[in-house]
């Protein structure tokens, strides 16, 4: 931890507005009433306690801040605030405040998310400080994680506080019992849909996309003839091309990969096409100086410089070929798969195992576009949108 350099102590609530907010609308939600002629004082002692000390430690990071110290350093006591307080609305739930009464549960919700912003503004300034490190990366990570975690405590506060039927929005808590009770049937519905139908589906819609591509560039005349198809492909809905999928492939997983190769091809082909267009006239004139041929320019220069477009595709297929997967399983399927079990738990007004389905394809989907990510900067580290001062 780096030497305090001495600027003092200035008024608290003058040198920063984000401070004065927290600082004002959390002794608020101390005095405000949780009920009829309840308070934090009388109805849960040791949530008042840990709010305070929210309170306390959020101070202290403030200070530190005003004195030279690191935003890295100041996020552990941020994060120790928000916490703190936290958990003191959770255990207020836990006791039984509800509804719009609760006056001193939602201006300490308030409260908690201004904190929650602090937090997240210092770790994105932590990984500017530390670029170019592991740690700077782990607090890159940790600014979008932390606005996840609160996104998802956010939901279980209002659907709590409010007594929202699960019928219309579950809780996440309820949701995540679902899929620990049901683990096994999600499973199933994963291989299903995503191992058997996606996976196979976005490998041969990218990779007939990419050929495509490069017998369009290779032959100019193609373009004049295959992209106005391929448009109109595209343009297709899938809740009209599932159907005849089905009809064609069967009711198996082959009619969901064949609606996944549909629903990916073109935005591969545009892609592709742009990318091998994307080389310069310099590198062009280049190639033809070194009497290289077309596969040798291929190789060597146009598609390097379309990777960031190829990669690209790739990522959007990713998620464009779940979704047509799912919509696919909705017209004609087996007893398995995501989309089944979508329709079928909605026929059962079982809206917590549908959230929790959609929970595992929002998972697969974020995954799979994440690892293609750590793989294009592995291939494109050379691009200009990689490099770092």
């Amino acid at each position: 931890m780096s030497e305090p350099t001495g600027m003092g102590t200035p008024l608290f609530l003058v040198r920063d507005p984000v401070v004065t907010v927290f600082g004002l609308t959390a002794i608020a939600a101390l005095f405000s009433p949780l009920g009829p002629g309840a308070g934090w004082w009388s109805l849960s002692p040791l949530a008042a306690c840990l709010w305070l000390a929210a309170i306390a430690l959020f101070g202290v990071a403030f200070y530190l801040s005003l004195s030279g110290y690191r935003a890295g350093e100041q996020s552990y006591l941020y994060l120790a605030s928000a916490l703190g307080g936290g958990i003191s609305l959770l255990l207020l739930l836990q006791a039984g405040v509800r509804g719009a009464n609760a006056v001193g549960l939602w201006i300490g919700l308030f409260a908690l998310g201004v904190l929650v912003w602090r937090l997240m503004e210092r770790l994105a300034t932590a990984g500017d400080d530390y670029k170019r490190s592991r740690a700077g990366m782990v607090y890159s990570a940790a600014a979008p994680v932390a606005f996840g975690v609160w996104l998802v405590f956010l939901w279980q506060v209002v659907v709590t506080g409010f007594s929202i039927p699960s019928v219309l929005l579950p809780a996440p808590s309820a949701i995540w019992e679902a899929i620990l009770t049901a683990h096994g049937t999600l499973g199933a519905d994963f291989v299903q849909t995503y191992i058997r139908a996606v996976t196979p589906g976005w490998v041969i819609g990218c990779g007939a996309g990419l050929l495509t591509g490069i017998a369009i560039d290779r032959v100019p005349f193609l373009q004049r003839g295959l992209l106005p198809i391929g448009n109109l492909v595209s343009a297709l809905p899938i809740v009209a091309v599932a159907p005849i999928m089905v009809m064609w492939f069967g009711f198996d997983w082959q009619s969901k990969a064949a609606v996944v190769v549909i629903m990916t091809f073109f935005p591969m082909l545009v892609n592709t096409i742009a990318g091998l267009h994307a080389l310069g006239r310099m590198e062009r004139d280049l190639m033809r100086t070194y009497a290289s041929g077309y596969g040798e320019t291929l190789i060597k220069a146009k598609l390097p410089a379309a990777m960031p477009f190829i990669f690209n595709a790739l990522k959007v297929n990713s998620t464009l070929a779940l979704i047509g997967a799912i919509v696919a399983e909705f017209f004609g399927t087996p007893i398995l798969g995501m989309g089944f079990r979508i329709s079928t738990e909605v026929g059962r007004m079982n809206i917590a195992m549908v959230w929790a389905t959609i929970a595992v394809a929002a998972i697969a989907g974020s995954v799979s576009y994440g690892l293609l990510a750590l793989a294009e900067r592995k291939v494109t580290f050379w691009h200009p949108s990689f490099r770092q001062p």
